[in-house]
């Protein structure tokens, strides 16, 4: 009922938002005397706060087509490679010179969290230049038609396995948030399997492994509502005349709210700022607001499935670290994982995963031998520097980079009880 008053409400404002736009249009059009004065200046600004606020904002655009290579520019093609009703697996396809040595592959398993994989562009255009880059692109629930099927936790370790066998022996694995889990737990049921096609390395970051060390706001809630108040409460069911209509998903217009009110008071400011960068016709800080905004505010539905066994599995039982994760019946064995290195990456203020859930991955896989594994804590960045921005450009990607040139050919060797260091250089 709620999402149906949501759509609702959407459609409702639709005339506000093109009268709000057309205001908009007549106050900037130079032969309007008063584009030039502060007064419609303002009378724009208000026009596009408003018509941005209350917009449905669709799936970007990665909008990658060069990278550098070698010091030189390569063109680089988006290809959808492995399809499946849930989930595009694209690949960054760069034009290289004849002969050049391949550089690694690397599979990014992007979050199925409320927003699209382009949520990860900086994080695919700064490996771009030193792996072959593949990323998962999750489809929104609501655009599945019922007649393809549930998709959970299950799923989402399949799709990745398939993946990983598509893409072919020796490729590196990383998984961004979210994903650690299923990633991980793909691995070990790999690494169980002697299975050829297992990763030669993985990175995770920023994951909620153990969500028991230093639990944020969100892994309060999750154990304080229990399973069963999110099944009442955050499920319903797609409106017409969307292809999943019937579908019980958990809406991204909700998981959206939750991530605006955790920081409501900065959004407010930014909002603000934006007014006053349109009336003092400060173009670049504006349009900065408007590409971050535009991705921010792109949210896609997760099915019920997915989203509670999540919920349920990573947040309030914790499955995985107390060694009661499984897969379809099969435990999931951790110590299984011997020949895959491990590097796990956090962010020193994240408050979505916090600091120690994501190194705990060394103390659950613990036949990993020490030479092939490595943590580090990124100082001074939160959830979003960990993949993201300046820091994570210059300071996480050379390291992972190096890790995965140092494990790229990675052999069995004993196992070995690891002494945890955390790596900093």
């Amino acid at each position: 009922m709620y999402y149906q008053l949501y759509e609702l409400n959407h459609a409702a404002l639709q005339p506000f938002r093109a009268y709000a736009d057309a205001m908009r249009l007549f106050y900037q059009n130079p032969l309007n005397p008063l584009s030039a004065t502060p007064l419609g200046r303002s009378a724009a600004a208000a026009a596009e706060v408003f018509e941005r606020t209350t917009r449905r904002y669709a799936k970007p655009a990665f909008g990658l087509e060069t990278t550098k290579v070698d010091f030189s520019e390569a063109a680089v093609t988006e290809r959808v490679v492995w399809s499946r009703p849930f989930c595009n697996l694209i690949h960054f396809q760069r034009e290289l010179p004849a002969g050049r040595r391949p550089d690694p592959k690397l599979l990014i398993v992007a979050p199925m969290s409320g927003h699209y994989a382009t949520l990860l562009r900086g994080t695919v255009e700064a490996m771009m230049p030193h792996a072959d880059v593949y990323i998962t692109d999750w489809t929104d629930a609501r655009m599945v038609p019922l007649a393809d099927g549930r998709f959970d936790l299950d799923d989402y370790v399949d799709y990745v396995i398939d993946m990983l066998h598509h893409i072919g022996a020796g490729t590196h694995v990383m998984g961004v948030c979210q994903p650690s889990v299923p990633v991980l737990t793909a691995v070990a049921l790999m690494e169980g399997r002697g299975d050829r096609f297992a990763p030669a390395s993985m990175t995770l970051m920023g994951g909620p492994i153990d969500t028991r060390h230093n639990p944020t706001a969100v892994n309060l809630l999750a154990e304080e509502k229990g399973i069963e108040w999110f099944r009442d409460n955050v499920i319903m069911q797609v409106p017409w005349p969307n292809p999943g209509f019937m579908r019980d998903v958990y809406p991204g217009f909700l998981q959206l709210s939750g991530f605006m009110s955790m920081n409501l008071d900065r959004h407010l400011i930014a909002h603000k700022d934006f007014f006053m960068h349109l009336v003092k016709d400060d173009g670049d800080s504006a349009e900065k607001h408007r590409d971050f905004y535009d991705e921010y505010l792109a949210v896609m539905d997760l099915t019920a499935e997915f989203y509670l066994q999540t919920v349920e599995t990573v947040f309030v039982r914790h499955d995985l670290p107390k060694g009661r994760m499984k897969h379809r019946g099969e435990l999931v064995d951790l110590s299984a994982v011997r020949n895959v290195a491990l590097f796990t990456v956090e962010g020193e203020n994240d408050d979505i995963s916090g600091v120690g859930q994501t190194k705990a991955a060394h103390d659950l896989c613990v036949n990993i031998p020490e030479e092939m594994r490595a943590h580090y804590m990124q100082p001074k960045v939160g959830h979003y520097g960990v993949f993201n921005g300046s820091r994570f450009r210059a300071e996480i990607v050379p390291r992972i980079v190096d890790f995965m040139a140092s494990h790229g050919k990675t052999k069995a060797k004993p196992a070995a009880k690891p002494r945890l260091v955390s790596s900093k250089s």
